[in-house]
């Protein structure tokens, strides 16, 4: 569990009915549309070729609209004749899906429309109608869970250090489209306040499973993220529950404050697109585990005194047990 710059990628996967969507080679930027697209009902058949008289071959030299278009109701879809002219008009506001081998043509109402942002500055690598993936350059975090859309915005500390919870009363509408980094904890009345002050999202330490349930309800699915797009985006860095964050974890969100970031909840990552130092030690961060719904952090076994006599090591009993040496699930942050 560490900071780490290098190129990463990123998968955005598109719903069915894409009429739009970035191609192999352009640059994006984090939160630029990539892809867009709508949600079809039951499509209707029409009548065109037997209306019109004509033979289904020759239907397609007289249509008006392009197989795949959006129109409205009324729209001259097709026409023949000048002084006498006969014309298949849309019944409906929908898209134009198919023209059969009979001549008929297939409309379908447009229930919803979507967009696809993309959470990474980069290029596009890869692009159709399943997955657009995105090749960039960012400080990444990887993350133990992400539930809700993707997100971006500036990234803001919410809290004054790595064992504080995130308070309620310190979201407001001045927080709005920012990704607030929470500390040890985010409770349901936090993920509910900023999702009403028009906060982006959230990163902390933990989540309790109740508040979790309270907020996306069985709205979340398997894969970890809400069926629908309308819930708050939420960053699990450890797991569940509530735990300080480890210095080196934390003290990275203090140089990153202020630089644009986006939350890719497919993978869980924390993406922070700024060129600062954020001053990590050659040490890695500590390994997290769960001890029952709350992180426990591995605190190293400090060396021994460097004035110890070698001999005098040698022969040194050790002072703890592994036992002793790993810390409760109540424990603070760890020890450097």
């Amino acid at each position: 569990m560490t900071w780490r710059r290098e190129r990463w990628s990123a998968d955005h996967s598109l719903p069915i009915g894409v009429t739009k969507r970035a191609q192999v080679g352009e640059l994006v930027r984090a939160g630029d549309i990539i892809a867009a697209g709508a949600t079809l009902a039951g499509a209707l058949r029409i009548p065109g070729a037997r209306r019109l008289g004509l033979s289904p071959s020759d239907l397609n030299r007289e249509l008006r609209a392009r197989v795949g278009s959006d129109v409205v109701a009324g729209t001259v879809l097709a026409r023949v004749g000048r002084r006498f002219a006969r014309s298949v008009t849309a019944p409906i506001d929908g898209r134009l899906l198919h023209i059969t081998v009979d001549g008929d043509l297939y409309i379908a109402p447009i229930v919803d429309r979507w967009t696809v942002r993309a959470t990474l500055d980069g290029v596009v690598s890869r692009s159709d109608d399943a997955i657009v993936e995105i090749e960039g350059d960012a400080w990444c975090f990887q993350g133990a869970a992400a539930y809700g859309p993707d997100a971006i915005g500036e990234l803001t500390l919410g809290v004054d250090g790595p064992n504080a919870d995130l308070a309620a009363a310190r979201i407001d509408v001045r927080l709005g489209g920012r990704i607030i980094v929470g500390g040890a904890r985010v409770s349901a009345e936090v993920i509910t306040r900023a999702h009403a002050c028009g906060a982006a999202g959230l990163v902390a330490g933990g989540v309790p499973p109740a508040g979790l349930r309270v907020v996306y309800g069985d709205a979340v699915t398997a894969s970890g993220s809400p069926s629908r797009d309308d819930r708050p985006t939420v960053l699990c860095l450890m797991g569940f529950g509530s735990g300080a964050l480890p210095q080196a974890v934390y003290e990275p969100f203090a140089a990153l404050a202020g630089a644009r970031a986006a939350i890719h909840t497919a993978s869980a990552r924390l993406f922070v697109f700024s060129a600062a130092d954020i001053g990590q030690s050659e040490t890695p961060s500590p390994e997290v585990g769960l001890t029952e719904d709350r992180p426990a952090t591995d605190v190293p076994v400090e060396s021994a005194d460097a004035e110890t006599d070698e001999t005098d090591r040698e022969h040194e009993e050790p002072a703890q047990t592994e036992e002793e040496l790993t810390p409760s699930a109540s424990d603070g942050s760890p020890r450097g």
